[in-house]
């Protein structure tokens, strides 16, 4: 029997209602989805690679073909150590393609690996996790934007409440 595995990695710095709809989407697609958290040693990050994979576990407990694992380094190395032939990337607007197409050309040919372009359900195509940061830190109010558990952990940490 064949499995068909999928990779849709990212920070994840925090996970947003986007990113889930992506996730959730990709998994009546495939028979596996390896959610990958980038550990991006160059960039500063809100919460640890950790947390992020803590939160991510969470938040897709439910599904039950979303396995979570954290990577470093290139994305075609993890699938290729990890024998993930297609790797799903959400679409928020155009600007998005033209970054994305690069990158999904340059990991079919330095790996041979497929990338699928998911377009981002329009409710929630203005979300970034940086915007969801920035709101927060400010006092706004992201309600139905990330999940509960998600929205807790913002205001924990960037306003320092319980």
């Amino acid at each position: 029997m064949i499995v068909r595995r999928v990779l849709c990695p990212g920070s994840f710095d925090p996970v947003t209602n986007g990113h889930l709809d992506i996730i959730s989407r990709a998994s009546n697609l495939y028979d596996e989805v390896v959610v990958g958290v980038l550990i991006n040693i160059s960039k500063q990050s809100l919460f640890s690679v950790d947390e992020r994979v803590e939160m991510m576990r969470e938040v897709t407990k439910d599904y039950g073909n979303v396995k979570v694992d954290k990577f470093h380094g290139l994305t075609v190395d993890y699938c290729r150590q990890h024998d993930i032939p297609v790797i799903v990337r959400g679409l928020r607007a155009v600007s998005d393609f033209d970054y994305e197409l690069q990158i999904a050309q340059m990991n079919h040919r330095m790996a041979g690996v497929e990338t699928l372009f998911m377009a981002t359900n329009p409710l929630y195509a203005f979300l970034s996790s940086s915007l969801m940061k920035e709101v927060v830190k400010y006092g706004g109010d992201i309600s139905g934007l990330v999940p509960e558990v998600i929205h807790q952990r913002l205001v924990e940490r960037l306003r320092g409440e319980k």
